[in-house]
């Protein structure tokens, strides 16, 4: 599982470095996960058609939604493209310890500690860009989480 979590919070670095944020948020480590096949998470995600197209079309739409609520239409302006400079990955935002940490209490030990169990932790929120993202896709939220803990009941990785 430590090879896992590694793996998440490293491919969620590229997806944060790809984008110009300057840290690894909760919906880089989604789009890590979709990414990571072979996971009853990943398997949970494709079968709500949730692809790393897919959250990457529904965290654009997110984008949008965010700017034209403040005001800005994102096709009045021209925005530049996001610097991929750095050397450094980012480091972990706030939304991916969070979600990180929730996913270790939604297991019963580390020993049992699964990918599921860290989709988990990133769904588990009532506020943010993954829950926006989500609801803009038609995704129900409440729905994913379930079918992810049946998931945890059912398979063992």
């Amino acid at each position: 599982m430590d090879h896992y979590i590694n793996d998440v919070i490293v491919r969620g670095a590229a997806e944060a470095l790809a984008d110009g944020s300057a840290a690894t948020e909760a919906h880089h480590l989604l789009l890590a996960i979709a990414a990571h096949e072979g996971t009853a998470a990943h398997r949970v995600l494709s079968a709500a058609g949730l692809g790393g197209q897919e959250i990457g079309q529904a965290l654009d739409r997110e984008f949008e939604h965010s700017l034209n609520a403040v005001g800005v239409s994102r096709t009045a302006y021209h925005l530049p493209e996001p610097s991929r400079e750095g050397k450094n990955p980012p480091k972990l935002g706030a939304s991916a310890r969070l979600a990180i940490e929730r996913g270790f209490a939604a297991a019963t030990g580390k020993k049992d500690l699964r990918p599921a169990h860290l989709l988990l932790g990133i769904l588990d929120t009532e506020i943010g860009t993954v829950p926006r993202a989500l609801a803009l896709a038609g995704i129900d939220r409440a729905e994913l989480m379930a079918q992810t803990r049946e998931a945890l009941e059912h398979e063992r990785w």
